[in-house]
């Protein structure tokens, strides 16, 4: 996959004649030609229209189905689950599909290889018109999916796929929600090669069984349906459970009901085809099991649900062991299965991230081996404690390529489903989390900042692509050291008789008045890159480059000025920059995006019109260096680029040692500082590493956090956790020394500060 992304790269790049014979698909005077099988499956027809559509952008004309076509779409039952192949023959281009999927993304990939991006109409990223389309005579790829099932989560919708749903792109439909907005999702899904969604489940968000036709609309575009962690057997608890009706959702009193309430959904559902059953059972809003006080009692509580529910899929549905089920142990529910909960060895198991984006387990080597597989659950938005991020979607491209690549390795390969509120403002992130679940080897540590180059080549076009791509880079990098959420240094979900709505305020920043200016000049420079960029745009990509960087920069940039600024008035005008901003992403082309872009999600302080104060106090002379530049490392050491405040953060395995040279001036007292990124223990068990002084006592430290500790939410608010020694030191070259003595170490810098006198 990461050759078939260079050659696009290098085509898109260079305009360069070639002698090699070629197959001319398009020659700028007839329309394409196409041959499709008799029968097909909805989705082939529905990835053709798609197809169809692009091609009518790409060369202002309609393809046309003939005998003699130029492309023959074909299925081949010898490709593997969802994969396709295309390849070149006597003067044809041969698309075959394993299934239905797999000739639909064959057919998509066509697409691709015209220059048409996914996000042609979420992004707005008109294609190019082009007057020839060629392969080379002896092209061929073969693609099928890492991960067997792929795709999304809609959550916390309500301030922007929602209200724009609602209001602006179906007023006239009953759902808020509706149709024709599950069918672009659909639509997106099937270029980015995913095929699931656990739909959208929020209260005011119709459940998505009450939405008329929306089942066959998934079914047209190879979607499958599941569930939430808190919502068992395709059941939206927070729209559909009337407690009015059927009393409490607890099933220590109210079993019965319970059960009725599952057995109606079962009983309504077709077929078991294209679902994936959710099983277990929480609240209703995504909390503990209702009517329980011991762990204990949830424990014994949720293996009979299990059980009875392995009875209800038998009895409406067909045997439990060939239905597609997961089981996810999220937050409480964890606990109890480490306590030894019986999940059916069909079942797959889901493990999830700790909602900031750092993986909280993986299954150990006898897990490894359940048949049902196991599946991993990511956040790249989040609502809830300590702070929400559900405005911008900023996370380090590095950290999701490590917790992926990680996962993967622990044999994490049935299902993959990334958290977001709305896929356009998730784009670049969402993309790469789904094109390693298409291709887990299309980037590796060290092509990163490639894969994230490409995609803005695919959007922008190769020399604005050049020219931005280093100017992102430091965007995320200061994203990394605080989201734009986050730069209120303020908290959510606190005691509400100390807290207004449980929402600590906005006062202090713990910044010296040089950081605090050092970032803003850095942000300063990256909108001058973003502006000088803009001038390149031909004008028909304009509100493409608005949505996927101009906003989010400058509104990034914006917050930070708002916090940072030396005065109020600064701090004022910043904040008037964010609403104006934001009234532009809410008109741009013709106003088809009004209602899906809210600057201040949940209303929360950092949003407001504040201005924060300065206590950072200087505390001798610090010196960072990033961990990548080492003096000796031993064999199992990879630098991951876009990780860290380095932007090339080392992740070590058990056993690892890197060392560094310490050069010292004057002697001293010194603190010895080494910031990591806040990973877990993923077996479950420890997180320890060591520092040494010149072959001195080893200092052991620990970074096993419990799930929301102050120190953890420090770790997840900083994308960073440091542990620090006191040394003295002597003039000279001295040596430091870091030992992994568990699996899942990453490196991100080391800091020197001399103590002051």
């Amino acid at each position: 996959m990461i050759r078939l992304l260079l050659i696009l790269f290098l085509m898109s790049c260079f305009s360069a004649l070639t002698s090699r014979a070629e197959v001319v698909w398009f020659n700028g005077k007839q329309p394409i030609t196409y041959s499709l099988p008799k029968e097909v499956e909805p989705v082939v027809t529905t990835a053709l229209e798609m197809w169809k559509d692009d091609m009518r952008q790409v060369t202002g004309m309609d393809a046309v189905a003939s005998r003699k076509a130029t492309i023959k779409i074909s299925h081949n039952s010898r490709l593997p689950f969802d994969g396709f192949c295309i390849h070149t023959k006597g003067g044809q281009i041969i698309v075959e599909g394993g299934n239905g999927r797999g000739m639909a993304y064959g057919i998509l990939e066509l697409s691709r290889l015209a220059g048409v991006s996914p996000w042609t109409w979420w992004g707005d990223v008109v294609p190019e018109r082009k007057g020839r389309l060629v392969l080379s005579e002896d092209f061929k790829t073969v693609q099928q999916p890492s991960i067997a099932y792929r795709g999304i989560f809609i959550n916390d919708e309500d301030w922007s796929l929602r209200p724009w749903s609602s209001k602006t792109y179906e007023k006239s439909q009953q759902a808020t929600i509706g149709v024709q907005t599950y069918k672009r999702i659909f639509q997106l899904l099937l270029r980015l090669r995913a095929n699931t969604i656990w739909p959208a489940m929020h209260e005011g968000s119709t459940p998505f069984f009450q939405i008329p036709s929306a089942q066959d609309m998934a079914d047209s575009c190879g979607i499958v349906i599941g569930t939430s962690h808190c919502e068992p057997l395709l059941r939206n608890n927070v729209g559909e459970w009337d407690t009015a009706q059927r009393g409490r959702f607890n099933y220590k009193t109210n079993r019965m009901a319970v059960q009725q309430y599952w057995k109606e959904r079962l009983q309504e559902i077709r077929s078991a085809d294209n679902k994936f059953f959710t099983i277990g059972m929480r609240g209703i809003h995504d909390s503990s099991m209702e009517g329980y006080t011991t762990e204990q009692e949830k424990f014994e509580a949720l293996q009979q649900v299990i059980d009875d529910q392995q009875v209800l899929l038998r009895q409406y549905v067909g045997d439990p062991t060939r239905l597609h089920q997961v089981f996810v142990p999220y937050k409480e529910v964890l606990q109890l299965y480490e306590k030894g909960l019986k999940v059916p060895d069909y079942v797959t198991l889901m493990w999830c991230d700790d909602n900031y984006g750092y993986m909280t387990r993986l299954p150990n080597a006898i897990e490894q081996q359940r048949k049902g597989g196991h599946a991993l659950y990511y956040h790249l938005s989040y609502w809830g404690r300590p702070h929400d991020y559900l405005w911008l979607t900023t996370t380090q491209p590095g950290l999701i390529y490590h917790e992926l690549r990680q996962a993967y390795d622990s044999h994490v390969r049935q299902l993959w489903i990334a958290n977001v509120h709305d896929p356009k403002v998730a784009a670049y992130d969402l993309q790469l989390f789904l094109d390693m679940a298409w291709d887990i080897n299309c980037v590796n540590p060290q092509t990163i900042n490639q894969h994230h180059e490409l995609w803005l080549t695919t959007q922008f076009g190769c020399d604005i692509s050049r020219r931005l791509a280093p100017a992102m880079r430091c965007y995320y990098q200061l994203c990394a050291m605080r989201r734009p959420e986050f730069m209120g240094w303020t908290q959510v979900e606190l005691d509400k008789r100390r807290y207004h709505r449980g929402l600590s305020l906005v006062d202090t920043i713990p910044m010296t008045r040089q950081e605090a200016d050092n970032r803003l000049a850095a942000f300063d420079a990256i909108v001058a890159t973003i502006d000088s960029c803009r001038q390149l745009l031909p004008p028909t990509l304009a509100d493409a480059y608005f949505a996927a960087v101009e906003y989010p920069v400058k509104a990034t940039a914006a917050m930070n000025k708002k916090m940072l600024a030396h005065t109020k008035a600064v701090s004022h005008q910043a904040y008037d920059d964010i609403l104006q901003l934001t009234a532009r992403y809410n008109s741009m082309n013709n106003g088809k995006w009004h209602h899906l872009m809210d600057a201040a999600p949940r209303q929360l302080p950092v949003f407001g019109d504040v201005h924060a104060t300065l206590i950072g106090k200087g505390q001798g002379l610090t010196t960072t260096y990033p961990a990548a530049d080492y003096t000796t490392a031993t064999d199992g050491t990879r630098c991951i680029q876009m990780l860290g405040y380095s932007m090339n953060a080392v992740k070590m395995r058990k056993g690892d040692v890197l060392s560094y040279n310490v050069d010292i001036s004057q002697e001293g007292y010194y603190t010895l500082q080494t910031a990591l990124i806040p990973t877990h223990p993923i077996d479950g068990g420890d997180l320890r590493f060591t520092m040494t002084i010149d072959g001195g006592e080893p200092t052991l430290f620990s970074l096993r956090e419990p799930f929301r500790s102050e120190r953890w939410k420090d770790n997840v608010l900083n994308c960073q956790t440091k542990r620090a020694i006191k040394v003295w030191l002597t003039k000279g070259v001295h040596q430091l020394t870091l030992t992994a003595l568990d699996e899942n170490i990453v490196i991100d810098q080391w800091q020197l500060t001399q103590e002051i006198q």
